[in-house]
């Protein structure tokens, strides 16, 4: 070991030394750094730029421009300096021996450039005419979502996705601009790199959201007219992603997480029970209860030992979900490549609930020639949703005294026995039950170029797109014992689904001087197949084999069916442009459906046209140099639906097996009658927009205003009995749409570390109905009115709970006479003395008046964090939490929900032996509002990751469904419950929030 001293003199030297090399170091980087100082402007105006990022290259040094565009900054030798500003092309400049600096900007005008897609081809931003919407796609990368339609959710301008329901694997609903139509599907059109899914048995949920590079909402008439027959409910399409020239590049996207209630009510507890039945049996008899407070003697055992149940905890479990994604994309100049595989595995917080999803795509563009490309979109999407699953309902409704086991650790089918209606929430869980499907999608084009071939032919391409869609599913289930079935029921489920979409386009582009013109002309037709068969059994002798052995059934039953659909289609399209400021766009297809009847052509025809002005490009305008973008739009067209399930235009018989003198006959029924005049509903709709972009685009967005009128309704009308049938489908019905929407974005702080941009959208809709069935008559008994919302709440209106003292007083003679204490006060609407189901009155619409939603986005060097509200605001609806009360006396209940008594004069709810002999539906408000998603996230420096082999790397953190501020009294306002034994009451399902952390990360 060496070991080294220092003597005093020594020591001392160096200090000194060092003392000196310390006061010498600043005034040798005095010598070496200068100050310079300069001005940033506008090349066009000269007007100064504030708040331009100037930064010394390969540093962190750097300043911001003031209110007259000056900067002064030290810098050393030989700097070069970084310009950047919002809506400005960066800029780089090498000082030299240069001191004081005019630097000149030129503006960025790749927003106005970006192309969108508008069907069956591109345009740019500046020149589309029509209602466009691009999706954000942060939100199309950063949120963790099986479906990419929950990402939408409140963040789009009149499209109102609302997610019912949060079992694992389930798609939320969309419409876009309200409803159209009483009878018909108003979900929107999907188009999938340019081959429709709508129609052929795919959905959205066949799509993996790491797949999808971009996505277009068409909401007006002139932008949905070039579909036709598919448009009147808007049309959404997507673009995936694609190969890139370039080495091979892998990315990795991956997420897990966890899922829990997003609003979790209380049960009572077995104390709060226990007194609950003393006050029904009270309130019944007029007595207090001696005895043991239970109502049902399978309780009574827990009760006298003290044990509780919490049903809800039992039924719960801690959701899980994970997804991961792998993506190979590169290619040459003459072939490029996309390949992905995903694998997503959800598992729901009630037990049984589960997803998974497998899905591989490919994506491949060749250039044969120069003049002839060849490509594909294929992939493969395969679900499972198997397994038995508690129902929510009964778990919730579960005495805490009840038996969960029995003696030998199985589950007691009757935990209240001899209480039989309701049973375990566990013997759904106890079912075999397998529920698969798969979409197997093989689209395939070819485009050529006339130009390359011909020259005079320059700007004429035609594309050929064929697509094939086959969708097997599975549904098979067995209940036996465990289930409470005791004879054991099995039954399987195949259907099968071809089709196929064939597209002929023709387009050509030319440009006269300042003329452009664009057209496109499309022949298309679509087919589908449709097969089911069901085969079931019941009467087993043991529980072993279910629907794998069907004969295993004493009684067995088969059933099938078959349709096919039919379309063709002519379209054609002209846009013209003139300088770049007055747009012009005409469309007009001819759609031929296979679902109308044989006394009409079955072809509509629908036009429509769009006129543009980009008021900003104006001689005139250039003097407003804070203007960046104004765009006015005007459109109007018309669209159809088709509206009408296969069939429905011919008259079907049912045929039965009879005895008969000893013999089993068959006999032949009347079924539906069919009506061959029908025809389409149709939809005329106008459409104005103003687009706007100010301070270099510090502040833009877009307004729109729209009207929509359809006419043709197709309603199944009632028929007298004696006909044979019951109803039949006419061309009748009329209604209107009518809404605003506004989308504006600021960037309210930019600095050269830290940005703070806001987007906030705002929609209202307006539906109502025009007419029904041509008579200018409400249709009472299915709640439809004249002059208001296709859906609304039509209820008695209450006004609180009879009390005692009312009574006494004899308030309700004249009114309800009938009533006692502690029933529901109605509104006596007709002031006739009695409440009948003429008091019924209209208290409000199920959909919302208007929707909103609020994004404020911050970056901090490499930090990123995204916080966005939604709202919808003016539904009421029925609540079916609290529709239980002609049973709650023999079922345990949230706890928030109260009941009346002599002693607390309740006025909300009613006492616990009412009967709702009146059908009282408690219509309740439906508003909220809600911290919708979190999403904060790091980027690392590619010189950070590079050496490990990284080309990116971005890890996230996000939370969805954080917290809710309604008025409402429930799980939730925006899930759908069912009443037991209505709807899908089987599969009711709390709302969920989740938090995942993620990571994105490219190989080098």
């Amino acid at each position: 070991m060496y070991q080294v001293y220092l003597s005093k003199d020594r020591l001392s030297k160096s200090i000194l030394v060092l003392l000196v090399l310390m006061l010498l170091t600043p005034f040798s980087l005095m010598a070496q750094n200068r100050t310079i100082k300069g001005v940033v402007k506008d090349s066009k105006t000269n007007d100064p730029l504030i708040g331009c990022s100037v930064l010394v290259k390969g540093s962190s040094t750097g300043s911001i421009t003031d209110l007259n565009g000056e900067f002064s900054l030290s810098i050393g030798k030989n700097a070069t300096l970084v310009f950047s500003f919002v809506g400005y092309n960066g800029k780089e400049l090498a000082v030299g021996n240069q001191t004081d600096l005019v630097v000149l900007m030129d503006e960025n005008s790749r927003e106005l450039e970006e192309v969108v897609v508008v069907g069956y081809g591109t345009q740019k931003k500046s020149d589309v005419t029509g209602s466009v919407t691009s999706v954000n796609k942060d939100r199309l990368s950063k949120l963790p979502v099986s479906n990419i339609m929950q990402a939408l959710e409140g963040a789009t301008a009149g499209v109102i996705v609302t997610q019912g329901s949060s079992i694992p694997g389930d798609g939320p609903s969309t419409v876009i601009r309200g409803k159209n139509s009483i009878n018909a599907n108003t979900d929107p059109y999907v188009v999938v790199d340019g081959v429709p899914i709508s129609k052929s048995g795919g959905s959205l949920s066949d799509i993996n959201p790491n797949d999808i590079e971009r996505m277009e909402i068409l909401k007006d008439a002139s932008a949905v007219a070039i579909y036709g027959t598919n448009g009147a409910n808007g049309v959404i399409l997507i673009t995936t992603k694609r190969g890139k020239t370039g080495k091979p590049t892998i990315r990795y996207n991956g997420y897990a997480g966890i899922e829990d209630y997003a609003h979790k009510l209380n049960m009572r507890t077995g104390e709060e029970y226990v007194q609950k039945y003393k006050d029904y049996m009270f309130q019944k008899t007029g007595t207090v209860l001696s005895g043991t407070p239970v109502p049902n003697q399978a309780e009574v055992a827990n009760y006298n030992a003290g044990k509780e149940t919490d049903w809800l905890d039992e039924i719960s479990q801690t959701g899980i979900n994970q997804d991961h994604n792998v993506s190979l994309s590169g290619g040459t100049d003459n072939m490029k490549y996309f390949v992905s595989g995903e694998y997503l595995n959800q598992k729901g917080i009630l037990k049984g609930y589960q997803y998974k999803r497998y899905s591989f795509r490919m994506n491949f563009d060749v250039n044969v020639t120069d003049y002839l490309t060849i490509g594909t979109n294929a992939y493969l999407a395969a679900h499972n949703k198997d397994g038995g699953r508690v129902n929510f309902l009964y778990g919730i409704a579960m005495s805490p005294y009840g038996q969960e086991y029995n003696e030998d650790g199985t589950y007691n089918t009757l935990p209240m026995s001899p209480e039989e209606m309701y049973t375990s929430p566990f013997c759904q869980y106890n079912k075999k039950a397998v529920r698969r499907s798969v979409n197997i999608n093989g689209n395939g084009y070819v485009e050529l170029n006339f130009g390359k071939i011909f020259k005079p032919l320059n700007g004429l391409k035609y594309r050929l797109n064929i697509g094939y869609n086959y969708l097997p599913t599975r549904t098979s289930s067995y209940a036996g014992l465990a289930s409470y079935d005791k004879n054991g029921t099995a039954y399987t489920t195949n259907t099968e689904t071809n089709a196929y979409t064939i597209e002929n386009i023709f387009t050509y582009s030319k440009d006269i001087n300042r003329h452009h013109f664009d057209l496109t002309g499309l022949y298309s037709a679509q087919s589908r197949n449709y097969l089911t068969t069901t085969a079931k059994a019941v009467g087993f002798v043991n529980d072993l084999l279910g629907y794998n052995y069907l004969d295993g059934g004493t009684t067995q039953t088969t059933s099938s069916y078959a349709d096919r659909y039919a379309a063709t289609s002519y379209m054609g399209r002209l846009n013209y442009s003139y300088d770049s400021r007055y747009l012009f766009t005409f469309t007009v297809r001819r759609d031929g459906s296979s679902v109308f009847g044989a006394n009409t052509s079955k072809y509509g025809t629908f036009p429509s046209v769009a006129l543009g002005w980009n008021i900003a490009n104006e001689q005139f305008m250039k003097k407003f140099y804070w203007l960046d973008n104004l765009k006015l739009r005007l459109s109007y067209g018309k669209s159809g639906n088709e509206a009408i399930p296969i069939y429905r235009t011919i008259s079907k018989n049912n045929a039965a097996s009879i005895a008969m003198d000893g013999k089993t006959l068959t006999a032949i029924y009347p079924n539906t009658l069919g009506n061959g005049d029908l025809e389409w509903e149709t939809t005329k709709s106008a459409n104005i927009g103003l687009d706007f972009g100010f301070l270099k685009s510090r502040i833009s967005g877009n307004l729109e205003f729209y009207k929509s009128n359809t006419s043709g309704l197709l309603l199944e009308r009632n028929l007298p009995k004696v006909t044979g049938y019951s109803s039949v489908y006419q061309n009748l019905g009329k209604t209107q749409n009518i809404g605003l929407e506004a989308t504006v974005t600021t960037r309210n702080i930019v600095t050269k570390d830290f940005n703070w941009e806001t987007s906030f959208i705002f929609a209202t809709n307006k539906n109502k109905i025009i007419d029904l069935y041509g008579d200018k008559k409400d249709d009472i008994g299915n709640a439809k009115f004249i002059g208001h919302p296709i859906y609304v709440s039509y209820d008695y209106k209450m006004l609180g709970i009879w009390q005692e003292s009312e009574i006494k007083a004899g308030l309700n003679k004249g009114w309800d006479n009938t009533a006692v204490a502690g029933d529901i006060k109605f509104e006596d609407t007709n002031k006739d003395g009695k409440i009948t189901s003429d008091d019924k009155q209209i208290l409000g619409q199920r959909d919302p008046k208007w929707t909103g939603g609020l994004t404020n986005k911050f970056t901090y060097k490499n930090w990123s964090l995204s916080v966005f509200v939604q709202t919808a605001q003016g539904m009421m609806k029925s609540n079916t939490d609290i529709r239980t009360y002609d049973e709650t006396w023999r079922i345990n209940t949230p706890a928030i929900f109260g009941y009346w008594t002599s002693e607390n004069m309740n006025n909300e709810y009613p006492r616990l032996t009412y009967t709702n002999t009146y059908g009282y539906g408690y219509s309740r408000k439906a508003s909220y509002t809600r911290l919708k998603d979190i999403t904060l996230s790091y980027t690392f420096n590619e010189s950070a990751i590079s050496k490990f082999g990284l080309g990116s790397l971005t890890i996230y953190g996000s939370g969805r469904n954080l917290h809710t501020w309604t008025s409402w009294v429930g799980w939730d306002p925006e899930a759908s419950f069912s009443n037991r034994g209505s709807g899908t009451w089987e599969d009711n399902y709390p709302l969920t929030k989740s938090f995942v952390i993620g990571i994105n990360v490219t190989l080098k």
